[in-house]
Formats: C-alpha cells, sequence, structure tokens
C-alpha cells in the first residue's frame, strides 16, 4: 500500500478500493451492464440504487375501479328513481309513495353533489335523509317545501357540475342536453313532494340559492376570481345585469304592471303558443343554455370556463320548476324544452365562434375542424371528483 504523506495535525488520506482481478467470483466481467443486478449491500463504498416499482402495481384493482362501480349504482337508482316518479305521475298514486321516492331522490342527489364536487358524502347523505325523513314523518307543509327546494338546488347545481369538457359543438351538444336531463330528474322529484308552492317564488328560489351553490364550487375548479381576467369579468358583470334585469323586469310588470300593458304581454304570450304548441322562457335561451354551452366549450381550453358554466344553472334552475305550472299540458312543457334548447344551442353556438374568432384561432372551417380535435384539457371524467 502506498503511503501519502500529508501536512502534520491532519489525517492520512485512504485511497479507494482497488477492482477486483478475479471478476468471476462475482460474474461483473461475464454480463453486460444493464442485465447485472443492482447490489443491496449497505457499506461505506457500496451505492445503494432502489428500482421503483411500476405505478400500475401500487394501486390495487379495485381500489381503481371503485369509483366507476360506485357511480354506475347511483346513475342507476337514479334512473330508478326517476322512472318511479314518472309512474306514480300517471297512475296519479298517493302523496306519501310518491313522497318517498322524491325523498329517495334527493337523497341520491345530495351524494352525487358531494362526491362529484370531493367532499364527504356520509354527513351531507345522513343530512338530506333526515330531512326527508322528518317531512315525510310529519307531514308539515313547510318541511315539504324546503325539502323540495333543497332537491332542486341539489339537481341544478349537479346538472352543472355533472358535464366534462366538449372541444367540438356535438359534444357540446350532448353536454347541453345530459345536464338539461338530469335537472328534468329534479323536477320530477320536486314534483313529488306534492306540496302547494308558488312557481315564480319556487323558480326564483332555487335559481339564487343554485347560483351561489354552483359558484361557491366552482370557486377552486376555475382558477379564483385572479383567473377570470378583463374579458371574464366584463362578461360576468353583463350576465349578471342581464339577469337581474330580466328577474326585476317580471317581477314588476306581475305586481306593478298596469292592466293594459299585463293583458298585451298575455296576449303575446297565448299567441305565440297558439301558433307553436308552446313558448320557452326567456331566461334559459337568452342567458342559461348558451352559458352553459360556452362554458363547457372553453373549459376544453381553459378551466376559466367553469365560471361561464356556473351561469347555465340558470337554465337548470329553471328546469326543476318547469312541472310545478299546473296550467300547461305535458306536451306544452315538452315543447318548451324542446323551443328552449334549439334556440338556445344556436344562440350558444354563434357565441363560441365569436369567442373563438376574437381569439384569432377560427381562420376557416379547416382550421376550425383542427382546433376542435386538437383541443383537449384533461379533468376528471365524469364518475369522478372534480378535486
Amino acid at each position: 500500500m502506498t503511503r501519502v504523506e500529508r501536512a502534520p495535525g491532519r489525517r492520512k488520506a485512504t485511497p479507494p478500493p482497488r477492482p477486483s482481478r478475479i471478476g468471476w467470483l462475482d460474474g461483473s466481467r461475464e454480463q453486460p451492464a444493464r442485465a447485472r443486478r443492482p447490489s443491496t449491500r449497505t457499506g461505506a463504498d457500496t451505492l445503494v440504487v432502489e428500482t421503483p416499482a411500476p405505478a400500475s402495481s401500487t394501486v390495487p384493482v379495485g381500489a381503481r375501479w371503485s369509483p366507476v362501480l360506485l357511480g354506475l349504482v347511483w346513475v342507476f337508482l337514479l334512473a330508478a328513481g326517476a322512472g318511479g316518479l314518472v309512474a306514480l305521475r300517471v297512475m296519479a298514486a298517493d302523496d306519501l309513495p310518491r313522497q318517498a321516492v322524491a325523498s329517495l331522490v334527493g337523497v341520491l342527489l345530495a351524494w352525487g353533489v358531494a362526491v362529484r364536487s370531493g367532499g364527504r358524502p356520509l354527513p351531507v347523505v345522513l343530512l338530506a335523509s333526515a330531512l326527508g325523513g322528518a317531512a315525510l314523518a310529519t307531514g308539515w307543509e313547510p318541511l315539504l317545501a324546503g325539502a323540495a327546494v333543497g332537491t332542486g338546488v341539489l339537481a341544478a347545481s349537479l346538472a352543472v357540475l355533472g358535464t366534462v369538457p366538449a372541444p367540438s359543438f356535438p359534444i357540446v351538444v350532448r353536454e347541453v342536453v345530459l345536464a338539461l336531463a338530469l335537472a328534468t330528474v329534479g323536477a320530477l322529484a320536486v314534483d313529488g313532494f306534492v306540496v302547494p308552492i308558488d312557481p315564480d317564488r319556487f323558480g326564483y328560489t332555487v335559481l339564487v340559492l343554485g347560483l351561489v351553490a354552483t359558484v361557491a364550487m366552482v370557486y377552486r375548479l376555475g382558477g379564483g376570481l385572479h383567473g377570470l381576467g378583463r374579458r371574464g369579468v366584463a362578461v360576468g358583470i353583463a350576465v349578471v345585469v342581464l339577469l337581474a334585469v330580466s328577474l326585476a323586469y317580471t317581477e314588476a310588470l306581475a305586481q306593478w304592471g298596469s292592466p293594459g300593458m299585463i293583458e298585451r304581454v298575455d296576449s303575446a304570450t297565448a299567441g305565440v303558443r297558439s301558433v307553436f304548441g308552446a313558448s320557452p322562457h326567456p331566461i334559459e335561451v337568452l342567458v342559461g343554455i348558451p352559458a352553459l354551452a360556452w362554458g363547457v366549450s372553453m373549459r376544453a381550453r381553459r378551466r376559466q370556463g367553469w365560471w361561464v358554466c356556473a351561469f347555465g344553472t340558470t337554465a337548470t334552475a329553471t328546469a326543476t320548476s318547469r312541472l310545478l305550472s299546473s296550467d300547461l299540458s305535458a306536451t306544452s312543457m315538452t315543447l318548451s324544452a324542446a323551443y328552449g334548447l334549439v334556440l338556445g344551442l344556436a344562440l350558444g353556438w354563434v357565441v363560441i365562434r365569436v369567442e373563438q374568432s376574437l381569439q384569432g384561432t377560427a381562420r376557416g372551417r379547416r382550421a376550425r375542424r383542427g382546433e376542435d380535435t386538437s383541443a383537449h384539457r384533461p379533468e376528471p371524467g365524469r364518475l369522478h371528483p372534480l378535486h
């Protein structure tokens, strides 16, 4: 061994160990580098190499499939509840069976909102069950009305939260139709409570509470208020002003309008219904459905589309009170929903194209088609939590 001289007061350096000349003992010279197994010794001169396990092997198969299975069970139960409400409504059954099925649908909607928003479903389900059970046991109309309002708010919010990004307009149509279908399930549950409620007051209450609840849940999804930008703030203020003006004008016309003006408005509405069979709801056509269509399209590129989707609650909240109008037949309500859907989607298509042209992304049909197929911002699946 070679001895290294050092300055006084310092320790002698130990030279590194030499490689073994008899490599055939451990087989290091006979095997290539990539075929050698990493050493597991923990000595001072040994480098410990840990090979991480594949990511797929750390997650059990049951854990990966459990959200999907639970979601499918939830969809099946919700569809069964909606079918039961339709059957009981057609057969003109007693109030108690309809209220029981409506309470079950309300609990399922609470479960869906809790899971989709990333919260704990057990406390929410227990609270919804307690409210529904108390309303059924006592038969007290204020409790039944409260359960109906809560069910409408849950259905309106979940219909918006249950959408996914839409990179193309056919997918936009699909998402809007599914959202309105889920809101219609909430309308069946609201009608199933069989409690005398003023349709206008109920609609305003569900609209305001549903909009507030949806905005609170999409605050984090949309990146906070700072992620809106100037254009987003301007659009939000314009939508709020339009919504407030339309609601205030309708209420003022009903409360303080002159008899002649009210008669002219009623005659115009009756004329539209006599020609087309029904008249669409103005809030759905002008605000709710275009906002929902534009929002799901924007979410395919930017998460700020959640803020636009929140205003789509005005359409889903209006749909939850559609069955409370006793002066309209089933055919008129169906035609009204269909007209509102078609006109709202047409306006939403115009808004989407204008927004893309302002950003300079729509330069012809071929360029728009390429953008529609390439633009995709990942989000959790429809049956998975958003957070």
